[in-house]
């Protein structure tokens, strides 16, 4: 739960990136397998389950081949309830739970999305970028979450359009639609209509250089 007054709310912002300078990046990033129960229309019940550092993962590798193998090394799980995106807004409500109960509980579970996460430090705010396994490699989305509405943000370059409100790259949508099914389709529809980036977030700038 959230301590800045908000509750069980997320504020999250979110974009498709590529080319993310290799400097930005974690030598030992975290490994997150999880588990979808439940998503429709925006509502969603996961479990996750989490390595918090590891090195030389292949991407390649499917969702279930990447929890067996690294499943020993799990040492953080937690089961989530969330619900539909509002305008960078999410109810989000999280409790952890014992890793050994999480393992078998993803491993039990629904369909499955796999991603390796880099966590960085731009400005004055804190990002994840998020390469994603399996059936959704090569997808790379980054995200900035805060405690409160994501205004006046600072977009690196390597963000090429923004998916905040895009139920696709929700990663309830990607494990039930995985990118490898849509990647052509999606990447006409850009370059037919340009990146988009949301507005009535204040006074937003691209972040030069990075």
């Amino acid at each position: 739960m959230s301590d800045t007054g908000y509750g069980d709310f997320e504020f999250e912002r979110r974009f498709v990136a590529r080319d993310v300078p290799a400097e930005l990046l974690d030598p030992a990033p975290a490994l997150i397998v999880q588990s979808y129960y439940l998503a429709d229309e925006g509502f969603a019940l996961r479990v996750r389950a989490q390595v918090s550092a590891v090195a030389g993962v292949d991407v390649h590798d499917d969702e279930a081949t990447l929890l067996e193998r690294y499943a020993a090394q799990v040492d953080f799980c937690a089961v989530t309830v969330k619900g539909p995106m509002n305008g960078g807004t999410r109810y989000e409500a999280e409790r952890e739970i014992d890793p050994l109960v999480g393992v078998e509980m993803v491993r039990r579970g629904g369909a499955l999305v796999a991603k390796v996460r880099h966590s960085v430090w731009l400005g004055e705010d804190g990002w994840v970028v998020d390469v994603f396994a399996g059936a959704n490699a090569p997808l790379v989305v980054a995200e900035v979450e805060r405690g409160g509405p994501v205004t006046d943000l600072a977009i690196p370059d390597f963000c090429v359009t923004e998916v905040t409100t895009d139920p696709r790259f929700a990663n309830d949508g990607l494990a039930h639609a995985p990118y490898a099914g849509w990647a052509t389709t999606w990447e006409d529809e850009l370059a037919r209509t340009g990146p988009r980036f949301l507005q009535g977030f204040g006074h937003d700038h691209r972040m030069t250089g990075i």
